[in-house]
């Protein structure tokens, strides 16, 4: 799915007029009436309070259809006006007109907080004070009125993008801004919906589709597409009734110290599991004999060093190498790993320790071969790019890294985001248990065992973050956030790779099928 800029649905609104042959107006009114279907059909007429609180631009206007058609189909509704302006737009002042011509209870304008409405914890809200085009700070009573919405804790349902709320920067404040329990985007959703700062503004959101033009939704390009199993699905590269292992690269992973030889192992399990054809693994001494008993389908080798690797040295040709698990930052492995760098050509996956040690040396991120992974958390992208004062200048940061240095940046969090160059890839599978000791390891392992079976550094990169969260998401149904390890991802990462191929209804009867408590 894309995600549009809003600039871009501007342009869309624009387009969709002039080839559809519609005035705003009625595109106004085909959005509200959609946004009307979604409640009628979830409320049925139940006779809740509803509260519809409109601005006075197009947002307003949105608010003030849902409002007319809650009133015709016999709804509880009481409709205000959030007057913080004169200026008003065409399309809200021909729904305020609409509305008064079905209901004797015209809107109440709202001008201070002296007005604000006793609403209960078990009415609804809907938001539709601001859209997308706010662009000045709220008004200190608007800001009250958004607070006194949170302290109802009545479900608020924001049309479009959560009042307050920008799409492309960071709030000042977060009580200028509506929190909402659900929001309705209209085309796509936002990329505030999937920040680690915004994403606290709306619990769920659902795009819904206002009949925005069909060549302009498919061919405009974005900077931004959210990845989910129909964007993935086109990746996976099928396997022919003769393949042999000789068709899906060897892979090397390099890792492990003293006390740390489990990330190697979680990490090497990881790449055969997501279809590597081999896999070796270079460990300090310590490491042989524990690996080979707990992981007897991985071919070891081992550093002179006993505790940490001091020199990279082997005689195998790998197709792509993972660096960096539980690798440790010693001088030694540090000097080791820039001669390594020095003579390598083969393909990188980095994470933990080694992305911590081109932070210290930043002289060896030029010796990165082309499309090399990164796979940091946050703490480690840090070190790597240099602080940064909110999460739009994270992105602007990492983006420019990875132009600089031609990376592939996975930007590890609830919505992992891939960057590579000005394109963004945000993910949507993955839950808290995730937030685990040794998950970041098999996401290495993952991605690395994709790009040796000959998915390219980009697309493994994407596919693997799915594939990790998805794996997460279908463990985590039996063993719940709390107790899912690292280890469970690897274990279900099959039932992820099946899982593309099931139609929702197979899914329905699985889950109708499953025991009942």
């Amino acid at each position: 799915m894309k995600i549009f800029s809003k600039e871009q649905i501007y342009e869309g609104d624009k387009l969709t007029s002039e080839r559809q042959n519609i005035s705003s107006t009625d595109l106004m009114e085909r959005a509200g009436t959609q946004i009307f279907n979604w409640m009628h059909m979830r409320m049925q007429g139940a006779q809740v309070p509803i509260h519809v609180f409109c601005g006075i631009g197009n947002n307003g206007g949105d608010g003030l259809v849902i409002a007319r058609h809650l009133i015709t189909h016999g709804y509880n509704v009481k409709t205000y006006i959030v007057n913080c302006s004169d200026k008003r737009s065409k399309d809200f002042l021909i729904n305020y007109d609409r509305i008064k011509n079905v209901t004797k209870k015209w809107p109440t304008l709202l001008n201070c907080t002296e007005d604000f409405p006793e609403i209960h914890q078990d009415d609804i809200i809907v938001d539709a004070v601001f859209g997308i085009g706010l662009n000045r700070p709220v008004d200190d009573w608007v800001k009250a009125l958004f607070m006194h919405f949170r302290s109802t804790k009545a479900f608020t349902l924001a049309i479009d993008i959560p009042s307050g709320l920008s799409t492309d920067k960071i709030p000042q404040d977060e009580d200028a801004v509506v929190w909402a329990g659900y929001t309705l985007s209209f085309a796509s959703p936002k990329l505030v919906f999937f920040l680690p700062e915004t994403a606290k503004y709306t619990v769920q959101w659902e795009v819904l589709d206002i009949g925005l033009d069909q060549e302009f939704l498919y061919t405009t390009a974005t900077e931004v597409d959210l990845i989910g199993k129909h964007e993935v699905l086109p990746l996976y590269m099928p396997r022919k009734k003769f393949s042999h292992k000789g068709q899906f690269g060897h892979a090397l992973i390099i890792g492990g110290s003293y006390g740390k030889i489990g990330a190697v192992t979680l990490a090497s399990r990881a790449v055969l599991s997501a279809g590597a054809g081999l896999v070796s693994v270079y460990i300090p001494k310590c490491g042989y004999h524990a690996l080979q008993a707990s992981f007897p389908e991985a071919m070891v080798l081992t550093d002179v060093d006993e505790e940490l690797i001091s020199k990279i040295d082997f005689k195998i040709t790998p197709t792509v190498i993972g660096f960096g698990v539980g690798v440790g930052t010693n001088t030694k492995t540090v000097n080791a790993f820039e001669a390594f760098l020095k003579t390598n050509k083969v393909a990188l996956v980095i994470d933990a320790d080694g992305i911590n040690i081109l932070s210290k040396k930043k002289a060896l991120l030029k010796l990165l071969p082309e499309a090399t992974v990164l796979t940091p958390h946050p703490k480690e992208l840090e070190r790597l790019i240099g602080k940064w004062k909110d999460d739009f200048d994270k992105l602007k940061k990492v983006k420019a890294f990875s132009k600089k240095y031609n990376a592939i940046v996975v930007i590890k969090g609830a919505n992992t985001i891939t960057v590579f160059e000005e394109k963004l890839y945000v993910n949507t599978t993955g839950n808290p248990g995730l937030a685990t000791a040794g998950s970041g390891d098999v996401l290495t392992g993952i991605i690395t065992g994709l790009i040796s079976q000959g998915y390219n550094p980009l697309a493994a990169s994407i596919f693997g973050v799915y594939l990790h969260g998805k794996s997460a998401d279908i463990a985590v149904e039996d063993f719940g956030y709390q107790s899912l390890i690292a280890s469970h991802v690897i274990d279900y990462l099959g039932e992820a790779f099946i899982d593309l191929f099931k139609q929702p209804e197979e899914a329905q009867k699985e889950e109708d099928d499953s025991p009942k408590a």
